[in-house]
């Protein structure tokens, strides 16, 4: 049976190094506690993908040492993989070539920082990498970046002169893809949360008052901790 990779990347939460920018407003305590729900709540994503499917869940992290802090966030089915450098498109290519030369037919590449991630649209990109011929799924974010990579060969292309951080990584990416006839299939967009403007987005649709993002994953973890957080209320 094919068996799916899906991974998270995704920093251990530690207080300090953990969701600066958010750390900034609500305090490093609060940004790193709010960062590990949202691993959880991406890894509940992961495992609401129909089994059916073949699919198998992996957190994709750093730094090296963290593996207690992994093993503590993400179910027990999930396997590690520490990430291979620093730069984003070296951990984004690295990830991708260990899990296919692990064995598995495909990989989708997710990021930690969406806690509402649809787990549809994990689905949606596993079926789609199934399909005949070769392709690249993407799932765009709000800021211009993208929420996910889908990829069945490890195609470095995809990664160079890309302007990571920016909003024009997704767009890059799809002219990569085009440069060399790669197939893309889009997503819907969805949104990272990394400052308290999409803090207060993910409040808003937890709440159910967001027009702009619906039908998003439950979020337990981070709908408890924002709801017993007073530093964090709206």
């Amino acid at each position: 049976m094919s068996i799916a990779a899906l991974g998270i990347i995704c920093k251990a939460p530690q207080p300090g190094r953990s969701k600066t920018r958010l750390a900034t407003a609500i305090g490093e305590v609060a940004a790193s506690e709010l960062s590990a729900c949202f691993v959880r709540d991406v890894a509940a994503a992961i495992e609401a993908v129909p089994e059916v499917l073949g699919r198998r869940g992996y957190g994709v992290y750093a730094p090296a040492g963290a593996e207690d802090i992994m093993q503590q966030l993400l179910p027990a089915g999930f396997g590690l993989l520490l990430q291979a450098g620093d730069d984003l498109g070296h951990v984004l290519l690295g990830a991708t070539r260990a899990l296919l030369l692990a064995g598995h037919d495909c990989v989708v590449l997710v990021n930690g920082d969406s806690p509402t991630l649809p787990p549809r649209l994990l689905t949606q990109a596993v079926e789609t990498l199934r399909q005949p011929g070769d392709r690249v799924v993407l799932g765009p974010a709000s800021d211009g970046g993208y929420y996910l990579i889908g990829l069945k060969h490890p195609h470095k292309h995809l990664f160079t002169q890309i302007a990571w951080g920016t909003e024009t990584v997704a767009r890059s990416t799809c002219e990569r893809a085009a440069e060399i006839g790669l197939a893309t299939t889009l997503l819907p967009e969805w949104y990272d949360v990394d400052d308290i403007e999409t803090l207060r987005w993910l409040q808003d649709e937890l709440a159910g008052h967001s027009s702009r993002f619906r039908g998003g994953g439950f979020a337990a973890a981070s709908r408890a901790f924002m709801k017993a957080a007073p530093q964090i209320s709206p």
